[in-house]
């Protein structure tokens, strides 16, 4: 299963038909299809990087989070614990799936007797055979025909599920949600759900601090830490005074870019930069990229306010330009703006020329302030 496309309305603060694509437009050379795509079908290419870009408040974590909200449906068949009111928004997801385009349209419903649930309501799901010959064709309503009898299910569960049959991780949305001692916990649950090996944890924990030669999870309150040849067994609170908190984040990133890569997921990332060296950015994005690694067509989606990472995409089509007027509404680079390929995309950015800087009056009214 692949996502291809996701179309919202209702949805917070955003335009109507609020739309993302993650199916590439724009012509394909060699080395794109080396390096930054994934053909899942015979022409059928999709981005093996995603990313949104723009000012604070532009929009950037509602992108990712209605992508977050789509993949809970595509995996889990429900939606629920989402801290964004979720009544009357109208959802069109598309997707690819053995051989075939299903488009999934549904209005959701927040219902109090549900608690944090959603229902799903209004709901149908059509497919069509995928064809080379159409693949520009993809998303019209062409040769699309509804799915019907498909049964009951509780209204929180989507008729998705007749489909994919089965509950599996399709993506991951990492934002830390874990705190302190939580975030080693996280950790070692992830590793040993993605079969990870302590191996492999060594050699991500050296990345972020070379003294650590090893962590262990003894119990859920204790480890042991090889650190510096000393071994030492702590306790979960001690444990967060001996590594950084950077480090512990950086290393549960890790763990989850490494599950991705393995597993074939999509990992969703709000503010990559958060933490992070922007070498360690450039090295994630560059895993992503590298077939060799990247086996099983995994895809990074991340918000950012690095723009310079930005000059690591071959490709513009993949870049999507968060602003927020009345409405939040998105533009894709490759789309809305006539920006030659061989100039910076960061160097675009410092020009202005998506109109994402801030604003310099805005900046010289603080200053005359601060000087009375």
């Amino acid at each position: 299963m692949k996502l291809l496309r996701i179309r919202a309305s209702n949805y917070k603060n955003c335009c109507d038909d609020f739309t993302i694509d993650l199916v590439a437009k724009s012509k394909k050379t060699s080395e794109d299809k080396e390096y930054e795509l994934h053909e899942i079908a015979e022409d059928l290419y999709v981005f093996n990087t995603v990313s949104f870009v723009g000012k604070n408040a532009s929009g950037k974590t509602s992108a990712i989070e209605l992508m977050e909200c789509s993949y809970s449906i595509l995996s889990e068949f429900r939606l629920e614990d989402k801290h964004y009111n979720y009544d009357n928004v109208k959802l069109e997801i598309i997707f690819y799936h053995e051989d075939f385009i299903y488009k999934y349209n549904t209005v959701l419903k927040a219902d109090p007797n549900l608690g944090s649930k959603a229902n799903f309501t209004e709901q149908h799901i059509y497919k069509k055979k995928y064809y080379k010959s159409k693949v520009k064709d993809i998303y019209s309503d062409d040769g699309f025909e509804e799915i019907g009898d498909l049964g009951e299910l509780p209204e929180d569960t989507s008729i998705v599920f007749f489909v994919l049959k089965k509950k599996a991780t399709r993506a991951v949305y990492f934002n830390c949600d874990g705190e302190g001692a939580e975030t080693y916990r996280l950790m070692f649950r992830a590793m040993k759900t993605y079969k990870i090996s302590k191996e492999v944890l060594t050699k991500v924990i050296k990345i972020f601090d070379d003294k650590i030669q090893s962590l262990e999870m003894m119990d859920e309150k204790h480890y042991k830490l090889t650190y510096q040849d000393c071994v030492k067994e702590l306790s979960d609170s001690e444990l967060v005074y001996m590594i950084s908190g950077g480090t512990t984040k950086g290393v549960l990133l890790y763990v989850f870019v490494v599950a991705a890569l393995g597993n074939g997921f999509d990992l969703l990332i709000d503010e990559v930069e958060n933490h992070f060296h922007k070498t360690l950015v450039e090295n994630m994005i560059s895993l992503f990229k590298d077939k060799t690694v990247n086996k099983k067509s995994a895809t990074l989606i991340f918000t950012t306010h690095y723009c310079e990472v930005l000059d690591l995409f071959n490709r513009q089509d993949n870049i999507w330009i968060a602003k927020s007027d009345n409405k939040i509404h998105l533009d894709n680079m490759y789309e809305t703006y006539n920006i030659r390929p061989e100039l910076l995309k960061s160097r675009q950015f410092y020009n202005n020329a998506f109109d994402t800087s801030v604003n310099y009056e805005d900046l010289m009214a603080l200053k005359k302030e601060l000087m009375r």
